[in-house]
């Protein structure tokens, strides 16, 4: 009889494999960002924007390849623009993301006050794509971070957890299962639905006062499923749904963080809401 680690093998297989077919191509890491561009410390806000934007990388991602489109569109559009990578696990090059999402949130709280420290400003933005959008809540309840943070956009977070598209639900059947996923990938167990560290973040309510709080979501996503679990509840909070703004908008949970522009209008809006103009099908070529 096989011995239960290796009887496990393939489900853990079958998890980690979903997600890395969702995960963004790796191309960089933090240190090969153009400094020409975003994590240009030297960049010093303008009266505009005041606020200097984080970009915070998704499961499996890194500072570089969840940020290739938005961090230009954000720093053609007048933005200091950095990106951190974080949840690094031990021998795991480039993919990122993946360590305990509490420690995370303490290189996350690092890395703002490295952005702050630079530029001279009071407070940041943070934007986050998938884990990227949900991690940072931890920071803001937790870890001060809502002293140092306006407003929080999450795309396609899963800030309730994610059955993974029903692969999450395969686990009880495993005996050992979720101990051994926490184990090697604890960032991953971290995300599940139910897990103990989203029932810490998520009791006594979802937002802390003084935050600003969008999300951004898709009807497509097969990653952090149900959709509907992104949003988030409180009287700070604007839920939006891509495909309300465009009804032929087809992106996933990939495509909405790393390419999407009509979703970036919508990061856009939510950055600088005294100048938000309406999002529609036509913001792909603005």
């Amino acid at each position: 009889m096989l011995p239960l680690k290796r009887a496990l093998r393939p489900l853990a297989a079958l998890l980690l494999a979903a997600a890395l077919a969702t995960a963004p191509t790796v191309t960089a890491h933090a240190a090969s960002a153009p400094s020409s561009g975003w994590n240009n410390y030297s960049c010093k806000p303008s009266a505009a924007h005041p606020r200097p934007v984080v970009l915070v990388h998704g499961t499996f991602g890194n500072s570089v390849d969840n940020w290739l489109s938005l961090a230009p569109y954000l720093k053609d559009r007048g933005y200091c623009v950095f990106s951190l990578d974080y949840g690094q696990l031990p021998g795991v090059p480039l993919f990122y993301g993946l360590g305990p999402i509490d420690k995370s949130a303490e290189q996350l709280s690092a890395f703002v006050d490295k952005v702050l420290a630079a530029t001279g400003a009071a407070k940041a933005d943070l934007v986050g794509h998938s884990q990227g959008g949900m991690m940072p809540r931890y920071y803001l309840k937790f870890l001060g971070g809502a002293a140092k943070v306006n407003a929080l956009v999450g795309i396609a977070p899963d800030n309730h957890g994610t059955t993974l598209s029903g692969l999450t639900n395969l686990l009880p059947y495993f005996p050992g299962a979720s101990d051994l996923l926490k184990a090697a990938t604890p960032g991953l167990a971290d995300q599940i639905t139910g897990s103990a560290l989203l029932t810490k973040l998520n009791e006594g309510g979802d937002t802390v006062p003084g935050v600003h709080y969008t999300v951004i979501a898709t009807k497509y996503d097969e990653v952090v499923t149900p959709w509907r679990t992104q949003y988030l509840t409180g009287s700070d909070v604007r839920n939006v749904l891509l495909q309300d703004l465009c009804a032929v908008d087809l992106s996933e949970h990939v495509a909405i963080g790393t390419i999407d522009r009509i979703a970036f209008h919508e990061v856009a809006n939510a950055l600088d809401p005294a100048h938000a103009t309406a999002t529609t099908c036509a913001s792909v070529f603005s």
